[in-house]
């Protein structure tokens, strides 16, 4: 929904101007996803601080339509498009800047603060991690505002992710009739099930490696030998060293021939091909002294703050190599991305808490300004 996201944009970038903020957009590579965000406020010294949110859980308006996903308050909970994921992230970055620019108005001038937002994380665009490297170098860190779990007072921050790979195996074979020339047709499909197993073969839980076989195709009609299947693979796992061992491994698969046709003259092909690469953000030192300062901050407060490892991935994934990222720093909530909901209640739409705004956006100021506090 490009049109929704852009104009997500402008109500964010109108919410933020009366904070100082100035807002410049930048296309997606991808004509279909919008427009990117970057809201910037000088500061008077060198110090630079690098928030980070997403434009594009905006749901196609047919779909919010069809199962009556909207904005609604029941108790202690926000039901509604993108509120866990990521708009209560953004407006928890509204309350940490105009806390400081009321509490602090001194470090809220000093520091340049640049907010930045994709307009297609969850598909993943790249364009979107080169934007925030040039933006954001020599920034003090970039502060990931994804939803993140917290219990009372205790708040768990996300400090490393999975990274992820997604491939496409595709088979070929030779068709013939099933009924006249069984025997001259090589099996597309039984080829495929041969290479699906060898794939699932290589998930390995104990090193944190795993293979999803996600999406299969194949055939045309009943009566004929399918010439033609094809699959998509997501990979995930937490080290660089698993990561690459399990590309390799895909990509070894790559020219295996296992099924021949019925008289031997015709062998299946398999062709594996890496369509996406993120590789993992990893616990590094950089994170790990950045979540110390929250860690710290958490204390002052008396609250307690926990590391978080994760499967999904974030905007996180492409910045932590080039400088201090720490993410999870949004609302609390759940269901992201779910539109529906059943009646019985055993499926909820998506939610964000109210409860944890106000914590969360503390814990927030206590962190970066102990953060732009040290030298």
């Amino acid at each position: 929904n490009a049109e929704g996201v852009d104009r997500l944009g402008q109500l964010t970038a109108e919410l933020f101007a009366g904070l100082g903020f100035t807002a410049v957009t930048v296309p997606a590579h991808n004509p279909l996803y919008g427009s990117h965000l970057v809201l910037t406020r000088h500061g008077r010294t060198a110090q630079k601080v690098g928030l980070v949110s997403h434009l594009d859980t905006v749901f196609p308006p047919d779909e919010e339509r069809r199962n009556n996903f909207h904005w609604r308050v029941e108790g202690d909970r926000i039901y509604g498009p993108g509120t866990v994921d990521i708009k209560g992230g953004t407006i928890v970055i509204y309350m940490m800047m105009a806390a400081l620019q009321t509490i602090l108005p001194d470090v809220f001038a000093d520091v340049t603060w640049i907010i930045l937002l994709n307009a297609c994380e969850e598909t993943g665009c790249e364009d979107f991690g080169e934007l925030c490297l040039r933006e954001l170098a020599g920034a003090r860190a970039g502060l990931i505002f994804e939803g993140g779990a917290m219990r009372q007072d205790q708040f768990k921050i996300v400090a490393a992710r999975k990274g992820m790979a997604i491939f496409r195996v595709q088979v070929e074979g030779k068709a013939s009739h099933a009924g006249s020339a069984h025997r001259r047709g090589a099996n597309a499909i039984v080829q495929m099930a041969d290479v699906i197993q060898r794939i699932h073969g290589l998930t390995d839980y104990g090193r944190d490696l795993t293979f999803n076989v996600g999406t299969i195709a194949g055939g045309t009609v009943i009566n004929r030998v399918p010439h033609y299947a094809s699959t998509t693979i997501e990979m995930r796992a937490f080290t660089p060293e698993v990561y690459e061992a399990g590309v390799a491994a895909m990509l070894a698969l790559d020219g295996l021939s296992t099924v021949r046709s019925g008289d031997g003259r015709y062998a299946c092909y398999v062709n594996v091909e890496l369509l996406r690469r993120t590789p993992p953000w990893s616990r590094n030192e950089a994170t790990d002294a950045l979540l110390a300062v929250w860690q710290q901050a958490a204390a002052d407060l008396d609250y307690t703050v926990i590391p978080e490892e994760r499967g999904g991935l974030s905007d996180g994934n492409h910045l932590w190599r080039s400088l201090p990222v720490i993410d999870g720093l949004g609302p609390s909530g759940g269901n992201s991305h779910c539109s529906e909901r059943s009646e019985d209640g055993s499926k909820a739409q998506e939610y964000c808490l109210i409860s944890s705004f106000v914590p969360k956006a503390l814990l927030n100021v206590a962190g970066v300004v102990r953060l732009v506090g040290e030298r």
